[in-house]
């Protein structure tokens, strides 16, 4: 077994069982990309057993803490069990879920969805790389299904220096068979929303999502918001969270009519948005859609005079890493001054940051400066996260890549 070992006094953050070692935290040591290596501190302590990447910052991911652990295909079918069978004490309302969430499930760079009987695989490090075909089988087996897709296409893997990889890992079409369906239908609470497992972003779908558009409907419903403003809107999904709403209010003897406009600037992403509006039996003359730049569009608005009671802002990510922090704070700060400035008084903004380079506190802070900038004042009603299939684990709260606020201007 190969060994790496650390710098004097770097094996601060293996013992609170962080599981990542930096390349500069290595003193010497190494191996072949995805090999498991033997993890020692500068006196020679064990302190785990990790996957070694070549090529990354990020040198290690760490598999085990236990020395007596063995690395080898039993182990990753016993942490894929684990995972899944975790996944049923969530509470989901759909059949689109997240079984495998990297780290936090102790599978560094593994992510996996299920949506419906298909899984969708992400292998973004070089040790879930070198075992992917027992992880494939072992998620195969743990959910009695027999596809699974890969969407090993992340920027990341060019940093584990792995080249992307797409298609059928097991299931996919037998000679002269038709190939299994790539567009897909999922429920999500009482909405049906469908993705494109080959082309849409991620595994095909924002999962993580899920439970803040749900709260977004019930905020739309009680409050009978009917002028509702959804940028960045991908393929609607907060689009049709704000239309259920308005209907539900409607049902409940609200005001009728509410409109909903979603701007995104993906042309395929707005039809299928379109189609969304469809397939949830909502009336076409209350969905507006602008293929446009959200930044120039709020400008206009402002400069128009046109405002909201309800406001969504869940842009791309803005700081892949820390290093983009301070540029990202800037955009992040710019939309969130033009929402707060569009809203009216008792109007909802939910604005999110999905950067793992922007914290919680720092991104309350910006949304904060972008108020002062304003000239408006609210009250955070709620502040938000990834769904619960994505969990954040106390050993890695990097974990916590989305978060937001539900902000209520002051009347």
């Amino acid at each position: 077994m190969k060994t790496i070992r650390l710098k004097q006094g770097k094996e601060r953050s293996l013992q609170r069982r962080h599981p990542w070692i930096f390349d500069s935290a290595i003193a010497k040591g190494g191996g072949d990309s995805g090999e498991t290596v033997r993890v020692e501190s500068h006196e020679g302590q064990f302190l785990a057993w990790a996957a070694f990447s070549p090529h990354s910052r990020i040198r290690a991911r760490v598999w085990s803490f236990d020395e007596t652990q063995r690395i080898d295909a039993s182990f990753f079918i016993a942490a894929c069990a684990r995972s899944i069978s975790a996944r049923a004490r969530f509470d989901v309302k759909s059949d689109g879920v997240r079984l495998v969430h990297g780290e936090s499930d102790g599978l560094p760079g593994l992510i996996v969805d299920r949506y419906g009987d298909t899984l969708v695989a992400q292998f973004t490090s070089a040790g879930t790389e070198r075992w992917k075909a027992v992880l494939a089988d072992a998620l195969l087996k743990e959910t009695g299904l027999s596809k699974l897709y890969e969407r090993s296409d992340a920027n990341v893997r060019q940093l584990e220096g792995l080249e992307a990889a797409t298609g059928w890992l097991r299931g996919g079409p037998a000679a002269g068979q038709p190939e299994p369906p790539l567009e897909l239908t999922i429920r999500e609470h009482d909405w049906r929303l469908t993705l494109n497992i080959a082309e849409g972003h991620k595994t095909g779908f924002y999962l993580d999502q899920r439970d803040s558009r749900k709260r977004f409907a019930d905020c739309v419903q009680r409050l009978n918001l009917r002028k509702v403003l959804n940028c960045f809107c991908y393929t609607g999904g907060f689009s049709v969270a704000a239309l259920a709403g308005m209907r539900a209010a409607e049902q409940a003897g609200g005001q009728g009519g509410g409109v909903v406009t979603s701007i995104d600037s993906s042309g395929p992403a707005l039809d299928r948005a379109r189609a969304h509006v469809l397939l949830n039996g909502f009336d076409v003359a209350q969905a507006r859609f602008m293929d446009a730049d959200v930044n120039a569009s709020l400008r206009q608005f402002l400069k128009d005079g046109v405002r909201f009671d309800a406001i969504v802002l869940d842009p791309p990510k803005f700081a892949p890493t820390a290093a983009h922090a301070e540029r990202a704070a800037r955009a992040y700060k710019d939309i969130n001054r033009l929402a707060l400035q569009l809203l009216e008084p008792g109007g909802v903004l939910f604005t999110f940051s999905c950067s793992g380079g922007i914290s919680a506190d720092l991104f309350h802070k910006i949304v904060a400066s972008a108020g002062a900038d304003a000239g408006v004042d609210g009250y955070i009603t709620e502040r938000l996260g990834g769904a619960p299939d994505h969990p954040m684990t106390l050993e890695f709260p990097e974990g916590e890549y989305l978060k937001g606020l539900a902000v209520m201007r002051k009347a």
